[in-house]
């Protein structure tokens, strides 16, 4: 028996190759199905079932693709509607892999078709159940991402009956294997781990602890942020179908020469995006690209800031080219016209006009803020980072969020801006994102809050009040 989580941090989703005897199984695959194909070919083994555990909304899953490749059936949860061929499983149907049986437990709530997968071993016992969104570590699927006509008030209470009826009575020892760790927009507060026990979740998990029906649906749907705005576009697209990845690539692995590139951008009104680490990215970069560089959560930016059918073309890192295009598609984002060849440094030495973004140490924020009247700090982290801490007199404009702030001149042309989030990344997406609405009196404070909360000087607002 062999159990292997893939795990993808970029998008903090877990996918699982199941193997026994000759055959192998699975679950919520990613969009680029060649490793599990790779992985079935090392080991000798046919891919015998894909199984999904619902549509899931912050990635296009694989499941389409590789049935196309291995002729595996998808395998879903009951209550399930697709636009392709699908089996869609009984609430207690078993499946055979090699020695190994796989038993569907439907699990409503996340999602109308949420099932899990239980696992039994070779000797017949319970070895783990992969929880897809149903359970996390530390947390529950939120009820309010693709619910159809239900309101999340009565997913909740559907996942109430679900985690009394179908987790709770699970024996203890039990591996817990969830599609999502930490920092997925799945859930409310995922714990740092991947996987985990029943037991463990039972003594921990705030949504296995006993309370009333009525208690559950306050308590899971107090606090949610709004979800990504690409959630929809995804779960929409793994329930109707998508374009083949080798199409895909097809369309967008296309060296352009420097003329060619600024004839895409002009004729195809498409974005520049630069996927290089946004430390380098600041030092120069062609006008108008937005950055989102691989170094981070890429996909999850990407898709949040980037309308789904926008056409792109593409600044990166050489031999970088396919993984950034790879990395896109995971969200749906497949409408990528080419790549500038020879990357930012063919653009430079061409003597075509370059752009950059100053970056400062907190030291130097620290020596203009008594003396800058026009000085503006501008905290691009999410609601919750801000109220927790943040500097005096900044405005918070979530990174997720600048564009609207854009678009309706929520910011003063002829301030000094100093644009921060917790670490860094973020504040390059901002200030390119600033830059290319025409704002360039800006600069990015490395390091971000991280850095500047603990630098004399520089005064920090904390819910028992203020500290210079």
């Amino acid at each position: 028996m062999e159990i292997k989580q893939l795990y993808t941090n970029c998008l903090s989703e877990a996918a699982y190759f199941i193997a026994s005897e000759g055959e192998a199984a699975v679950i919520d695959p990613l969009r680029d199905v060649d490793t599990y194909l790779q992985m079935a070919k090392d080991q000798g083994v046919k891919i015998k079932y894909i199984f999904e555990t619902h549509f899931h909304a912050d990635f296009v899953s694989g499941h389409i693709e590789l049935a196309q490749k291995t002729g595996a059936p998808i395998v879903y949860g009951p209550d399930t509607e697709a636009s392709f061929k699908i089996h869609m499983a009984r609430d207690g149907e078993e499946f055979m892999v090699g020695k190994l049986k796989i038993k569907a437990i439907h699990t409503p709530g996340h999602t109308l078709e949420s099932t899990c997968y239980l696992l039994h071993d070779e000797a017949g016992e319970p070895y783990c159940i992969f929880t897809g969104d149903t359970l996390f570590v530390g947390d529950v699927g939120r009820p309010d991402l693709f619910s159809g006509n239900l309101s999340k008030e009565e997913l909740a209470g559907m996942m109430y009956e679900t985690l009394q009826n179908k987790i709770k009575p699970l024996n203890d020892n039990i591996i817990v294997y969830p599609a999502h760790g930490p920092g997925s927009s799945c859930g409310k507060a995922l714990g740092p781990e991947t996987f985990s026990t029943i037991g463990v979740q039972k003594a921990t998990n705030y949504a296995l602890k006993d309370m009333t029906r009525e208690e559950f649906v306050k308590e899971v749907t107090t606090g949610l942020n709004a979800p990504p705005s690409y959630f929809p576009v995804n779960a929409r697209i793994n329930k109707e179908g998508y374009d083949s990845l080798d199409e895909v690539y097809e369309k967008g692995l296309h060296p352009l020469s420097v003329a060619k590139f600024k004839e895409v951008v002009n004729s195809d009104d498409a974005w520049i995006l630069d996927t290089r680490a946004s430390s380098v990215f600041t030092e120069g970069f062609v006008p108008g690209s937005i950055s989102i560089g691989l170094d981070g959560r890429y996909a999850e930016w990407a898709g949040t800031l980037i309308p789904n059918k926008q056409p792109l073309v593409l600044v990166t890192e050489a031999g970088k080219e396919k993984e950034s295009i790879t990395r896109l598609a995971r969200v749906g984002i497949d409408n990528v016209l080419g790549y500038l060849e020879g990357g930012y440094e063919t653009w430079k030495s061409s003597g075509e006009e370059i752009d950059m973004i100053i970056d400062i140490e907190p030291d130097e924020l620290a020596m203009d803020i008594p003396h800058d009247n026009l000085l503006e700090i501008i905290d691009v982290r999410k609601p919750a980072e801000f109220e927790a801490a943040h500097v005096k007199g900044a405005v918070n404009m979530p990174l997720d969020t600048l564009a609207d702030s854009l678009n309706v001149a929520m910011i003063d042309d002829d301030n000094n801006l100093y644009v921060h989030c917790a670490g860094g990344y973020r504040s390059v997406i901002a200030a390119s994102l600033l830059k290319r609405h025409g704002y360039h009196n800006l600069r990015n404070v490395l390091g971000g809050f991280a850095k500047m909360k603990t630098e004399k000087g520089i005064p920090v607002v904390f819910p028992d009040g203020v500290k210079a």
